[in-house]
């Protein structure tokens, strides 16, 4: 039987899982973890690829992950591996860091893959795993879909067989164009069929495995054609066997420290806000719970594990972990299952891919990274229901395409970090006006046809009042009350204060010494208990009065009117 949902997983979730295994589960989850499996071995090979290390180390990465996640992750069906936005963000801390030769640069992307399960582990330890989820979606979008271009652009003279110049894929682009006259015939040949084939199988039949299906036709042109006699570049030796436990070097590491810390800190944002919305969905799929701290352990473990390994960056992936679902995964026994037969193609199968064609690896490299990081419809999407969104989303594909992958991931944070202060501190404030005929006080911009009051403003503060949004409520009511000369009341309908911090409430009670300075009583309304606490434990309650606070916004304006009559015939109010 299934966890109850309500019960949380302990620390090693699998431990539970085969505790109360049904036995119906085993055909399903051995099926898709060997399904999987098939699919992510062909996009791992691009994935190293993309991150410029040898292409074994994409295989050591992805056991590594689907082992450690199928013991630790909390998440049933997640596929945990490499994947095309991490392989960017480490081959641009790479370029950084200005490291070459092979042996560095497959040292260097493992330290930055153990250093990002280090931040992991802390937010773990500290319980804080929500702070990953920090850079806002439009912003991820964007800086995925630059990071697109740019491994497209990097991948461009792998099909033709040609040598480009330049420090930015602009530049890289301009000089690749320059060198069409000097391609070779035959690279070209293979790299146009290669995308043909690859895009072809995705659009006409989308269940077949693309990039299995390349893989091993490149394989086998490559063998019977002699493509590398003919002048085609092979991708080389990729040895048989097991990785070994290695540490990164630890020298090479502290003289890129300051490109080591972004990178991991860019990791973690990427990787968890990937796997913190695949986890929730399917969890929310087959009912039963998630816990976003043992998800940030498990990931801290894994990529560990993969940096241990002499692997690179690993996170979920949607395609896989929607092929592990569909085919039946039950448990976390699914994955140690990919990560099984991930260990058992490089013990027996591994040298194969020493002839794949690289204009054939470079056709794998662009499909994953079109298909899995331009996301077209997500734009549009953005586009139609939030501008500013959208114009943040082109904002980030530019900085990740002119200062590369790492710079733009920085640029990413530092929209977010403006956006959120943006809206943080102009939280909406409209002016209410009443529906005909009824009691009902609503956003009189949105509907023009309602009554706005000449003599009692009726506004709205949708959000806190705290310090970031206290002087811009002043400010507001300053405008008010100077553009409405007739005015003799200002009802504030307080529903949408949900927090009042101390500089709120102390600009609170200089709001109220501004109304009565000009002739104008302040009433509020719909005012939350917490809310009310903290003003009457500063003395703004028996500042505004006991009696200007009220249920709803027609009791106060009706009491405003009637005080305001009591003025004019010499009464008080």
């Amino acid at each position: 039987m299934a966890r109850a949902p309500g019960q949380r997983p302990g620390r090693v979730p699998i431990i539970g899982q085969l505790r109360t295994y049904d036995r119906a589960w085993l055909r399903g989850d051995l099926i898709a973890g060997v399904t999987v499996a098939a699919l992510i071995v062909p996009k791992n090979l691009g994935y190293a690829g993309i991150a410029g290390v040898p292409l074994q180390n994409g295989l050591y990465a992805a056991a590594a992950g689907a082992l450690v996640y199928g013991i630790f992750g909390s998440c049933r069906q997640i596929s945990m591996g490499p994947s095309s936005g991490l392989a960017a963000v480490a081959a641009s801390a790479v370029l950084a860091a200005g490291i070459t030769g092979e042996v560095d640069t497959a040292s260097f992307v493992a330290g930055i893959t153990l250093a990002s399960g280090l931040v992991f582990l802390v937010l773990a330890v500290l319980r804080i795993g929500w702070i990953a989820q920090f850079l806002s979606k439009a912003v991820v979008t964007g800086f995925l879909f630059g990071a697109a271009i740019d491994v497209v652009i990097g991948e461009l003279p792998k099909l033709t067989g040609t040598d480009v110049t330049g420090s930015n894929p602009l530049q890289e682009l301009r000089s690749w164009v320059g060198t069409l006259g000097e391609a070779h015939p035959t690279t070209v040949v293979v790299g146009g069929l290669a995308l043909a084939v690859v895009f072809g199988l995705k659009a006409v039949v989308p269940r077949v495995p693309g990039a299995l299906v390349l893989v091993v036709g490149g394989l086998l042109a490559a063998a019977v054609l002699d493509l590398g006699a003919r002048g085609v570049a092979l991708v080389g030796d990729v040895p048989r066997g097991l990785p070994s436990l290695q540490v990164p070097d630890v020298r090479l590491m502290g003289d890129h420290a300051g490109t080591t810390a972004i990178a991991a800190v860019a990791l973690v944002l990427i990787g968890f806000s990937q796997t913190a919305g695949d986890a929730r969905t399917f969890a929310a799929r087959h009912h039963y719970q998630i816990n976003i701290n043992q998800e940030s352990l498990a990931q801290s473990l894994a990529n560990m594990a993969a940096g241990l390994f002499r692997g690179m960056p690993v996170s979920t992936s949607l395609s896989a972990s929607s092929l592990n679902d569909h085919s039946g995964a039950k448990t976390g026994l699914a994955s140690l299952t990919s990560g099984a037969t991930v260990l058992l193609t490089l013990l027996i199968l591994a040298p194969l891919f020493s002839i794949l064609p690289k204009p054939v690896l470079a056709a794998l490299i662009i499909e994953a990274v079109v298909m899995g990081m331009m996301d077209v419809p997500e734009m549009r999407r953005l586009a139609r229901v939030q501008k500013v969104d959208f114009w943040i989303a082109v904002a980030a594909i530019f900085a990740t395409v002119l200062v590369g992958v790492l710079a733009g991931v920085l640029i990413g944070i530092g929209l977010s970090l403006i956006w959120l202060i943006a809206v943080a501190t102009h939280p909406a404030m409209p002016i209410l006006g009443r529906e005909p005929g009824t009691r009902v006080f609503r956003e009189a911009d949105e509907h023009p046809g309602d009554e706005v009051l000449a003599d009692v403003a009726v506004l709205r503060l949708d959000g806190g009042l705290f310090f970031a949004t206290a002087d811009a409520l002043e400010d507001r009511l300053r405008e008010i009350i100077h553009e409405s000369p007739g005015l003799t009341g200002i009802v504030l309908d307080c529903g949408g204060i949900n927090f009042v911090d101390s500089q709120g409430s102390a600009k609170m009670a200089d709001i109220v010494a501004l109304t009565r300075d000009a002739g104008v009583i302040l009433r509020l309304t719909r005012l939350r208990p917490a809310a009310r606490g903290v003003l009457d434990r500063d003395g703004v309650i028996e500042a505004i009065g006991a009696d200007r606070i009220h249920g709803n916004i027609h009791r106060a304006v009706e009491a405003q009117r009637a005080a305001a009559r009591r003025d004019r015939d010499g009464g008080t109010g």
